[in-house]
């Protein structure tokens, strides 16, 4: 009996939750700057919503190195860090061929530098806490618990827009 209402389920979630018999993936990561929110989309449509701690000064382009602004503009989420500073973290591509020549010669000294991550380690414990003021020197900052499930939904090579 237990296996036929298990089986019975699943085949439920297949049917109506895919109709097309595969879950649903993520194919774009929007970061709204102004609402400090990091969505997690598919086809158009918000699968999951974060709220988010983005760099300390986040009003505006990223101009020069050390203005603690976050980066604007369609990146591309291109590897993971797990010996990261922070709990884990996957690497945002900025900067991006074809930007101004400024802004090529600020960032190429620091491409490194721009993540979405969790909380630094050891601060795991301070949870949604972090997100009562940006203070990242210009990354997108979610909780521990978040980036696992971030972690597990995006894979690499997932495109990242993050507007104003």
């Amino acid at each position: 009996m237990r296996t036929f209402i298990c089986t019975v389920a699943l085949l439920f979630i297949t049917v109506y939750a895919y109709p097309d018999n595969s879950p649903q993936s993520v194919d774009r990561v929007i970061v709204l700057k102004k609402e400090r929110t990091l969505q997690l989309m598919s086809h158009s449509k918000v699968l999951k919503a974060y709220k988010v701690a983005l760099g300390g000064n986040p009003v505006g382009p990223k101009t020069q190195q050390g203005d603690h602004r976050t980066p604007e503009g369609v990146y591309v989420l291109d590897h993971r860090n797990v010996h990261s500073q922070y709990y884990k973290s996957i690497h945002i591509s900025y900067p991006k061929c074809g930007r101004p020549r400024q802004g090529r010669k600020t960032a190429r000294l620091h491409w490194w530098r721009y993540f979405l991550h969790g909380l630094p380690n050891g601060y795991g414990s301070v949870g949604s806490a972090h997100r009562l003021r940006d203070w990242t020197d210009g990354c997108v900052a979610v909780t521990d618990a978040e980036i696992d499930e971030i972690w597990k939904l995006v894979a690499d090579g997932t495109p990242i827009e993050i507007k104003p």
